[in-house]
Formats: structure tokens, C-alpha cells, sequence
């Protein structure tokens, strides 16, 4: 979680929380319609911060699934370069063995 979205939530939770606690000190209602309204000022809270957490994991969802496929794109990019790299190895090679092989055959007559 981002710290400025971690922050988001917090300041969102205890905005929320503060302005209840202020309504009920202030509320001229009867305590059932009081009740009635921290109810649903909870479930608005409740609902938020259900998007917020919804939202944040979709957010990171998406990040690690770019993350994943760089890293296969990557891996690929990799594997291909290293087997053109082993193929110029082995040409290399074969070109120095039949160098090898002629001056051996020279040494050997």
C-alpha cells in the first residue's frame, strides 16, 4: 500500500469518526433517530471505505500483473541475446578447432 493512499484512508476514517462524535454531542434529535443516524453514517463510512480498499486493491493488482510480465519479457529478451551470444561461441570455436586441426595435420606429415 502507497503511504499517501495508507494516509487517504486514515484521514478519511477519522474525519468520518470526528464529525459522528460531533453530531451526536450536537444531535437535538431523540436518541432512536440519533442511533438511526450514526447507523447510517457508519454504513457510509463502511461503504467507502470498502471503494477505497476495492479500488487500492485493484491498483495493486494491476501494478504487480505489469511488474510480472516485464520481468517475463525480460527473461525472454535474455534467453534470446544469450543464444545468439552461444551461437557465435560455438562458430568461434569450430572456426579455431578446424585451425587446430589443419596445423595438427601440418605437424603430423
Amino acid at each position: 500500500m502507497s503511504s499517501k493512499t495508507g494516509n487517504s484512508v486514515i484521514a478519511l476514517l477519522a474525519g468520518a469518526a470526528i464529525g459522528i462524535g460531533l453530531g451526536i454531542l450536537f444531535a437535538p434529535d431523540k436518541g432512536s433517530k440519533t442511533r438511526e443516524k450514526m447507523k447510517e453514517g457508519f454504513d457510509d463510512l463502511k461503504n467507502q471505505a470498502n471503494s477505497k480498499w476495492n479500488s487500492l486493491e485493484e491498483e495493486t493488482k494491476e501494478k504487480f500483473s505489469k511488474t510480472k510480465d516485464d520481468l517475463i519479457e525480460t527473461v525472454e529478451d535474455l534467453l534470446s541475446n544469450s543464444s545468439y551470444k552461444a551461437e557465435e561461441a560455438i562458430t568461434f570455436l569450430e572456426e579455431k578447432l578446424a585451425e587446430l586441426k589443419k596445423q595438427n595435420a601440418k605437424l603430423q606429415k
